[in-house]
């Protein structure tokens, strides 16, 4: 059981309800973006974001072999293992919690992976326009072999 506290402010008083849960670019709960590879950059599953994630990994992207040669051609290689980042590299198909800048750059250089929008973080929108996010939302395809192209 949570207990609620008061805080005075402003000659006002407030009650503290606790944390305001994470919500998604739909403006509904955040949802899990993916377990297997865990993802989000506290590696929880979900493209939560805070002080520490500087890179703003909001967008759940599901993706394809073009996305990730195309950030391995801005310097992103999200490919190659690195287990001392608890990293196991991603191949085709996969769901993972992308920064918005370079999830930005991919859609304006015409290489843009998928989104699922129920994950995606409501943050994901100071740098990428809903509309933009919106022309690559998908639900994640039961057979993920069609996304090797």
């Amino acid at each position: 059981m949570t207990r609620a506290t008061s805080v005075r402010t402003f000659g006002r008083t407030t009650r503290d309800t606790g944390p305001v849960p994470d919500r998604n670019v739909l403006g509904g709960p955040l949802e899990s973006c993916g377990s297997d590879p865990m993802t989000g950059f506290y590696r929880d599953g979900c493209c939560r974001t805070g002080e520490q994630d500087r890179g703003s990994h909001t967008i759940c992207a599901v993706v394809t072999a073009e996305f990730l040669e195309h950030q391995r051609g801005i310097g992103n290689d999200l490919s190659t293992p690195m287990p001392q980042y608890d990293f196991p590299g991603l191949v085709p198909g996969d769901r993972w919690c992308v920064t918005a800048a370079n999830w930005l750059r991919s859609h304006v250089d015409g290489a843009a992976a998928y989104v699922v929008l129920a994950s995606t973080h409501e943050r994901a929108l100071e740098i990428v326009p809903l509309e933009a996010l919106q022309q690559h939302a998908v639900d994640v395809p039961a057979d993920p072999g069609d996304l090797q192209t």
